[in-house]
């Protein structure tokens, strides 16, 4: 279709053009820039691969940004890898030259209880956090027998080097002192009791801050090296959960220390970085100390050290770039592979998920595929290897079983938080395949949710009732299952079973501990589900006393006692006539101040009330409560939210296909909505709930209702006051209209036409209270929105549109191309471009040629979007607006140079070769 503008429609000077609308192939067009997916090839990478480092050397290079001419060699020697852009000054040793220690430490601490704070809350307060469990760790594995540890004894090694130095002098002797630690300038100390060991740990933890405070780095990254190979011993095996908690302290103390340390660095005018800062913002010295501190780590030989010391600096990699993070964590998930014994390996792990939980908690994949990796080498538990270690450590398999449950609790705890149902379905498999493992079973239980646990109780006592007893005791299973059940109820139908299978177990047990300690939990299910509890409500003494309630406070007391206690739904007559009289005698009686209260109190006294599949009875109730609480805006709105979701409901039993008695229901829903949205007072409220109930009734095939709702909505925009009431401050509407018109649009793609309304009647009629509507002088909001209607008027020209309604036929299909429909369209869009243009001419003013280059940037990405630049005319108005938008220099050069790019990389795609000649068209103009 084609659109032919005159000079009298279109007065403008770039106007006199003819415009094509792109033809989309939607499904090609996501085909073809959906992300690809291509397999992941390390080549020669392995983890426990050796690291080769190249020294390049440099010629020339200035901080400041000067251009400077580089020559590269490899060498075999062992060079620091940022040897080659310093320029003589180890950036460590650089800063802390410069930098007032006491202004940098005055700073930071008023930054560091606010980042620790931010940190913490890096997710919900639902999460126990790590800290909760270290003193049980620490007070259950205990030991008797005698400890060793090696302790850092200190050199003198490079400690004369002058200022003027070398660089590859410095880097040589930092490379000799992290060797002549792994060489042996350590003293073993032996026969320590379990306290010994805990204040030696202490004494190597304040050691390290010691040796950060008096700027001697590579001392305290030596003491953390020392202190992470002490988790590759399990001589003393029973003490290795607590051994792993002291040592992983220290680590952490390291990477707060690392972490600030390139922070302080990154302060501009004593003004610290936002939270969410992005790599662009942190400066070249901050970010070569970092490189500088991962490339020192990468040089530790031992691969246990290695992972550890890099995995407390893992949230360094934000400096750096913004998929840092991204990228190490599946790597160092690879590095694990490389440890060879089970335990050691499984708190490594433990450790990589609560590194990557304070950093990056929405990358669950990672810490998914670090589970699995564990779950592949779970049979090694009962290999030879760790067989012999346990006869010769005399330890019996439960209890070395026992001491992997803090990991693979902590693992598990990490991977379920706010996880979706579907992943405790796939955990359960995979126990099954691994012969239901008690362990891992018992993990499962205590870190799901237990509303999930409780939905498949029968599922978890055929598991446990198929488990090997000779590991893993199966009375501590049900005291797990139990303890998911005193917090969430199963299904109904199950509650005698449950008992009856957990009790055979409980009373088999001889230990008296074991059985007090698993019949507790279960006394608390009984009383629970076969107690007789006396119902309130349905007495008659407390029908007879009702009346002489009063008081507001004791309605209040007495609806918030049913919230409390009242586990179930219900749809007790009496109970809801009772608690419906109460909530109507607060309303009459409530003040302005406790408004939000009792809204608070009816939205959850709604919640427990359910008629189940009796969606009628439902409506009924909904009816009776509007008539009842008429003052109450927030409630009449969440009455029709409830209403909408009633009929959607209602569609999904039906699936799509309502049948007479549905339909006829359907109907009375929206009927509901219709009639109570008026009653509102606030205009956006009222627009919203009219364009989103509209929806549900196009949902439901309720079609001339839905067309009541968007008349409804177009007649009710002129309405709408320039300036509204936002959290008790006045605001202008404009934003809030733009946004609520743009969402309309949205809708009427696949709204139909009325047979008798003409073409487009909705959109013509939205269109004319948009142009008679006032807006403000200052404002492009109309301009805009023509531009958001170019965008619907081009995909309802598609043969096929983007999206439908279900059981629904829009305009594609009603009219199905025709040549008329189309020609409407062409009118439509003839008086829109018109509209623009004119707007773009009334902004020729000096004061408004920066909005006039801005909308001309808009409309020129519009036509780049959706029109057909082969033809010529059209290809001859969008570099006019190009140029307008240039014309006074006020464009952004950074967006038209990435704009310019973007038509180049159009170009190459195939039927895109006139995007070439356009890209040679479009000149980049400087501001001059």
């Amino acid at each position: 279709w084609m659109l032919c503008f005159t000079k009298e429609q279109c007065p403008h000077p770039v106007a006199d053009k003819m415009v094509h609308a792109r033809s989309r192939n939607y499904v090609s067009e996501s085909d073809v820039y959906k992300l690809e997916s291509v397999p992941l090839d390390f080549g020669d990478y392995h983890p426990l691969k050796p690291i080769t480092v190249t020294e390049s050397k440099t010629k020339k290079m200035s901080r400041k940004g000067s251009t400077s001419s580089t020559s590269s060699s490899s060498s075999s020697s062992m060079m620091d890898p940022l040897s080659s852009v310093l320029d003589g000054t180890d950036p460590l040793s650089l800063f802390a030259a410069a930098a007032d220690p006491l202004t940098a430490t005055a700073s930071m601490d008023g930054i560091r209880k606010k980042r620790d704070k931010d940190d913490n809350s890096a997710v919900g307060s639902d999460f126990e956090q790590w800290s909760s469990k270290r003193s049980e760790i620490l007070s259950r594995y205990t030991t008797t027998e005698k400890l060793s540890i090696n302790l850092y004894m200190g050199s003198e090694k490079g400690k004369t080097t002058t200022s003027g130095s070398a660089v590859s002098e410095k880097v040589r002797t930092r490379l000799e002192e992290l060797d002549d630690l792994e060489e042996g300038s350590q003293k073993e100390l032996l026969n320590l009791t379990q306290q010994d060991y805990m204040n030696r740990i202490e004494e190597l933890n304040q050691s390290l801050k010691d040796a950060w405070s008096s700027d001697q780095k590579v001392k305290a990254l030596k003491i953390v090296i020392q202190c992470s190979k002490l988790l590759s011993d399990t001589t003393v095996i029973q003490f290795y959960p607590s051994k792993f908690v002291l040592i992983t302290d220290i680590l952490d103390t390291f990477g707060k220390l690392v972490y600030e340390r390139i922070l302080s660095m990154c302060m501009d005018n004593r003004v610290s970085l936002s939270d969410n800062f992005s790599p662009e913002t942190v400066n070249d010295t901050a970010k070569e100390t970092c490189l500088n501190w991962f490339f020192k780590i990468a040089s530790i030989r031992e691969l246990i050290p290695r992972f550890y010391v890099e995995a407390a600096i893992l949230k360094c990699n934000k400096f750096l770039s913004k998929t840092g993070i991204l990228e190490c964590l599946p790597r160092l998930t690879s590095v694990i592979r490389g440890i060879g014994d089970p335990l050691v390996a499984v708190y490594a792990r433990a450790y990589l998920c609560r590194v990557g939980m304070e950093v990056a908690p929405q990358l669950k994949e990672s810490l998914n595929k670090n589970f699995f990796d564990f779950l592949l080498t779970f049979k090694q538990i009962h290999g030879d290897t760790v067989q012999n270690q346990l006869v010769v450590q005399c330890v019996e398999i439960p209890l070395y079983l026992t001491l992997y449950s803090p990991a693979i609790d902590w693992i598990l705890q990490c991977i379920a938080y706010r996880a979706p149902e579907v992943l405790l379905t796939e955990m359960m498999e995979r126990c099954k395949k691994l012969g239901n493992n008690a362990l891992l079973l018992n993990s499962v239980m205590s870190a799901f949710r237990a509303e999930f646990i409780a939905a498949r109780s029968m599922d978890f006592i055929g598991m446990i009732k198929e488990c090997d007893e000779s590991g893993f005791p199966k009375h501590l299973l049900f005291r797990s299952l139990g303890l998911n059940l005193a917090l969430a109820d199963p299904p109904e139908n199950d509650h005698l079973q449950i008992l009856n299978e957990a009790w055979k177990v409980i009373t088999k047990l001889k230990n008296p501990q074991d059985y007090i300690n698993c019949a507790e939990v279960w006394v608390e299910y009984t009383c629970r589900h076969f107690t007789v509890r006396a119902n309130l409500f349905p007495l008659k003494v407390f029908c007879h006393l009702f009346p002489s309630f009063i008081s507001m406070e004791v309605c209040k007391c007495i609806m918030e006692s049913f919230i409390k206690h009242q586990q179930e739904s219900t749809k007790d007559p009496v109970i809801l006539n009772a608690l419906l009289h109460i909530c109507k005698t607060m309303h009459d009686s409530v003040n302005k101040n406790e408004q939000n209260m009792l809204v608070f109190l009816k939205f959850n006294y709604w919640k427990a009330v359910s008629f189940g599949r009796d969606f009628e009875q439902q409506l009924s109730f909904y009816v009776e409560a509007r008539s009842m609480f008429c003052n109450l805006e927030p409630v009449l709105v969440q009455l029709i939210h409830s209403v909408n979701q009633l009929a959607m409901e209602t569609r999904k039993v039906m699936r799509g296909n309502h049948s007479r008695k549905t339909a006829a229901f359907v109907r009375a829903c929206v009927a509901f909505c219709f009639i109570t949205i008026p009653s509102l007072s606030s205009i956006f409220t009222r627009l919203n709930l009219y364009l989103h109930s509209g929806q549900v009734a196009l949902a439901n095939q309720c079609l001339s209702q839905a067309d009541a709702f968007f008349k409804a909505a177009v007649s009710l925009v002129p309405e709408v006051p320039k300036m509204i009431s936002v959290d008790g401050k006045m605001r202008p509407s404009d934003a809030f209209l733009l946004e609520f018109l743009c969402n309309f649009f949205s809708t009427l793609l696949v709204v139909p036409d009325h047979p008798e309304q003409g073409v487009l009647f909705l959109v013509r009629g939205l269109l004319n209270v948009i142009q008679d509507y006032t807006w403000e002088d200052n404002s492009d909001d109309k301009v805009r929105i023509y531009t958001n209607v170019l965008h619907l008027l081009s995909a309802m020209t598609q043969e096929t549109y983007i999206y439908h309604v279900d059981k629904v036929d829009s305009n594609d299909t009603l009219y199905g191309g025709d040549s008329k429909f189309l020609a409407e369209i062409s009118k439509l869009c003839e008086t829109v471009i018109a509209q623009i243009l004119d707007h773009l001419k009334t902004l020729g003013k000096e004061e408004t040629l920066k909005r006039q280059s801005q909308l001309a940037l808009c409309f020129f990405n519009t036509i780049l979007a959706h029109g057909d630049l082969r033809n010529n005319k059209l290809n001859q108005l969008s570099v006019n607006l190009w140029n307008l938008a240039q014309k006074h220099g006020f464009a952004d050069t950074k967006t038209m140079v990435k704009t310019l790019e973007y038509i180049k990389r159009r170009s190459k795609q195939p039927d895109m070769s006139h995007f070439t000649d356009l890209a040679l068209r479009l000149p980049l103009q400087s501001r001059t």
